[in-house]
């Protein structure tokens, strides 16, 4: 085969919000002209940029990069994306020569059709795996002829997340090459006012600082990274990059109160994330597999995540732990309040924890239900505290009840509503869509913990995360004849430094006010009230229609939307989880969304025949994702 480049953008964007960018080059890479470095095999990448545009914490990016053939024989060029788990890809065009090839979402088995008929002509398809912890790929490739060019535009969409009080985007700058026109740039509006704005990265070096443009003032905010091909150089006369590491934007609003209702063209966005409330206690269990598949590294590494968390949790608290393996152990026989000398006493207990025997998972969720049950039925605990229960485990059930749909009926059963289930994976031998119908079904989450030198780091990041409840039992009441449909509006926790979002549409179109009744618990007494949103404030707060990218409201309800759907799916099952998989099936065509249930199918014409290619939604839990777009031509080997 002839000489190939690779082109790879990495675009990373966590909790709430984070981007991962990476240029890598071809295979087969020849001695480089220093007088000529930026053409590598006869192609040079002559533009890259990540444009983001946020409003309202409701993220649009375009991925847009340019090459062109500079040989004289025709090179096939790859285009690689890491994007977020949560996003959702909207759109994707290949432009070669001025004619543009787009691509289109179907359904996924109108599209797995097309893919067929592709691979039955003996065209390839790539098995993609998940490239890092956070994200999944998009790949496509494409032959160009010689002094062609070619140009890759991707754009996804995803609500960014509130977490430890801010916004965050992370992106991993890992170029390998340099680039002539090299630029991420980040445009924000919220209308409540940003109140701080930071932007910087692990690789900048005293002369690269000045290349991070940083400004903000009033509902406006703005940052560019732009460095020159001098400026990316690792030396004066080298042809590699400096730019290997992170870069990370940061930013949070104004909170004059605990709401912001928005409203634009009959839909409507609430942002819940009240301020300086007094920290609820929290009644903690730590149930933890401590079988022989867990020894070695695995164990230690808990070990040493659970006597950081120790010297975390607040005297008001209250906590336990239960070890599974063959047996069920206990440290306590009831949840004991953290004093310096209980937390003394559960450091020394943490310490002896070994690892050995089989897993009985069942049985060490319900001792630790048993437990929070006769806690708060003997009183023992603050009637106004948040009851967690956070289970790890690296391994399947084996002994005791090892069924996994009779123990995720037995725990929903045995919790009833009343606590937060956390699973923790740990590695790739759990069945992790066990853990997630068992989190989700008991109103908590699962996380997978990556088995690296950083897992301590993982456990206590989670932790972190669920430490401080600020509410339990919050509900955002909306009149019922006002709206027809409606994001998910009750949780069981708002936790600090956190945001709750729900989003609807009205069934007036032309209405531009709302109420909203707020219940909830908080440490020391009910929280009770209700928030308005009048005309005059609708029409005030956007004035600035030109900064907002089309009908973002209206999107960003499609998304939660789709996205709460599709978790409510994980956990249905017959007619319940039809009609999911008919809603969110049909929002995702609507709104041209590529998630689980659609596919992007482009086409490129060829002299013969037409290829195409498929881009579909990985699926969390599975080592090889999915097929994604990869366009191989033929026309010109």
């Amino acid at each position: 085969m002839e000489n190939n480049l690779l082109l790879c953008i990495l675009v990373l964007i966590p909790a709430f919000a984070s981007s991962d960018f990476l240029l890598t080059h071809v295979r087969n890479i020849k001695k480089r002209n220093a007088d000529n470095d930026l053409i590598v095999n006869g192609i040079e990448i002559y533009s890259m940029k990540i444009d983001s545009k946020v409003t309202s914490r409701f993220a649009h990016n375009v991925i847009t990069s340019r090459a062109v053939n500079r040989g004289n024989v025709s090179k096939e060029v790859f285009f690689d994306v890491e994007l977020p788990k949560t996003a959702f890809i909207t759109n994707f065009s290949m432009t070669v020569d001025g004619v543009t090839y787009p691509g289109t979402i179907k359904e996924k088995e109108a599209a797995k059709k097309q893919y067929e008929k592709a691979v039955s002509r003996g065209q390839t398809a790539g098995l993609v795996k998940a490239s890092g912890r956070k994200t999944e790929k998009f790949t496509v490739s494409v032959n160009i002829k010689a002094a062609s060019k070619v140009t890759f535009e991707l754009t996804y969409e995803e609500l960014l997340k509130r977490q430890f009080g801010k916004y965050e985007m992370f992106i991993k700058v890992k170029p390998k090459q340099l680039v002539k026109d090299f630029e991420i740039e980040v445009d924000i509006f919220e209308p409540q006012g940003i109140t701080e704005l930071e932007a910087e990265g692990t690789f900048i070096t005293n002369e690269l600082q000045n290349t991070i443009k940083k400004t903000f003032s009033g509902k406006k905010g703005h940052i560019s990274f732009k460095p020159t091909l001098d400026q990316q150089r690792t030396c004066a006369n080298c042809s590699q990059s400096v730019l290997d590491g992170d870069f990370t934007v940061k930013y949070d609003v104004k909170r004059t109160t605990p709401d912001n209702l928005q409203i634009v063209n009959g839909y409507f966005v609430h942002f819940f994330a009240p301020t300086n409330l007094p920290k609820l206690s929290k009644n903690i269990i730590f149930v933890l597999d401590t079988s022989g598949s867990m020894y070695g590294r695995e164990i230690e590494q808990t070990k040493e995540a659970l006597l950081k968390i120790l010297d975390d949790i607040k005297e008001d608290d209250f906590f336990n732990f239960i070890l599974f393996d063959s047996e069920i152990s206990t440290w306590k026989e009831t949840l004991i309040k953290a004093t310096p000398e209980n937390l003394d006493e559960a450091r020394k207990f943490v310490q002896r924890i070994s690892a050995q025997g089989l897993t009985n998972l069942h049985g060490g969720l319900m001792r630790g239900i048993d437990i929070l049950n006769a806690a708060h039925e003997e009183n023992l605990v603050p009637r106004r505290s948040a009851s967690i229960i956070i289970m790890l485990t690296d391994g399947h059930p084996n002994v005791g009840l090892s069924n996994t749909q009779e123990i995720e009926k037995a725990v929903k059963k045995a919790i009833d509503g009343k606590y937060t289930l956390y699973n923790l994976g740990f590695g790739s031998g759990v069945d992790y869509g066990f853990l997630e119908r068992m989190a989700l079904e008991n109103k908590g989450l699962a996380r997978r913990i990556y088995p690296d030198s950083d897992a301590a780091l993982q456990l206590q990041g989670f932790y972190d995360e669920v430490s401080n409840p600020m509410l339990i039992d919050v509900e955002l009441n909306y009149p019922e004849n006002e709206i027809s449909d409606l994001t998910t509006n009750s949780f069981k926790h708002f936790y600090d430094g956190s945001e709750i979002v729900v989003a609807g549409r009205f069934v007036d179109s032309n209405q531009n006010h709302l109420s909203v009744d707020v219940r909830g618990e908080g440490a020391d007494n009910a929280l009770s009230y209700t928030t308005q949103q009048g005309a005059e404030q609708t029409a005030q707060a956007f004035q600035e229609q030109q900064y907002i990218f089309g009908e973002y409201i209206e999107r960003l309800w499609a998304y939660l939307t789709i996205e709460q759907l599709l978790e409510k799916r994980i956990t249905a099952t017959g007619e319940e989880k039809e009609n999911l998989t008919a809603q969110a099936l049909a929002l995702s065509l609507m709104y041209k969304f590529v998630t689980p249930l659609t596919s992007m199918v482009v086409t490129k014409p060829e002299e013969n025949d037409n290829e195409e290619g498929i881009a579909d939604k990985p699926t969390e839990g599975i080592d090889i994702f999915t097929i994604v777009l990869y366009l191989r031509s033929q026309e010109f080997l």
